[in-house]
C-alpha cells in the first residue's frame, strides 16, 4: 500500500493584523503572499492532490487558489480550518484528507497543535515543528496513521 499524504499550509503573508482597519476576515494576501501562493502552486504541481480545503477567511482561499485553478479543483471553504476552530474538529477534518491526497489551509492559531496532535498519534519529524506563513507540512500517512512529517518553508 503506497503511503497517502496530507498537505497542511499556513496561509501566505497578509500584511500585518494591526495595519488592517477592516474585518480581519476579508484580509488580503500581500505581494510577497502571491509569490508565496505562486511557489506553493508551482512546488506542489506534480504532487497528486484530491481535495483542497480552506479557512474561510480570504487569505487561507487565496493562498490555495492558483494550486487549485492549475488542478482543476475547487476549494471547499470549511469553518473547521479558521482561527480560534474547535481543535478536535480541525484534526478531524486533516485526518480525513489522508484517503485522498488533500491539502489544507489555515493559520498560525491552529497549525502547531495540529501538528503536536500528529506527533502523539506517532508522526515523526525531520526537525522541529515550526510554521511560517506561506510554508507547507508534508504528512505521510500509513496504515491511516500520520507517519512521517516534512516541513517545506515558504517559497519566496
Amino acid at each position: 500500500m503506497r503511503p497517502v499524504t496530507i498537505l497542511l499550509a499556513r496561509h501566505a503573508h497578509a500584511g500585518r493584523r494591526s495595519e488592517w482597519r477592516d474585518d480581519d476576515r476579508l484580509r488580503p494576501i500581500s505581494e510577497r503572499g502571491l509569490r508565496q501562493s505562486i511557489g506553493i502552486r508551482d512546488h506542489l504541481a506534480e504532487h497528486a492532490i484530491g481535495r483542497i480545503v480552506s479557512s474561510p477567511y480570504l487569505r487561507c482561499v487565496q493562498t490555495v487558489e492558483p494550486l487549485a485553478e492549475m488542478l482543476g479543483l475547487e476549494i471547499e471553504i470549511r469553518d473547521e480550518l479558521a482561527e480560534g476552530s474547535d481543535l478536535d474538529a480541525t484534526y478531524e477534518l486533516l485526518r480525513s484528507l489522508d484517503a485522498v491526497d488533500g491539502l489544507a489551509c489555515s493559520h498560525g492559531d491552529m497549525i502547531p497543535p495540529l501538528l503536536e496532535r500528529l506527533v502523539d498519534d506517532g508522526m515523526d519529524t525531520d526537525g522541529p515543528l515550526i510554521d511560517q506563513k506561506g510554508s507547507i507540512w508534508v504528512v505521510e500517512c500509513r496504515e491511516q496513521r500520520p507517519w512521517f512529517g516534512r516541513y517545506l518553508p515558504p517559497f519566496a
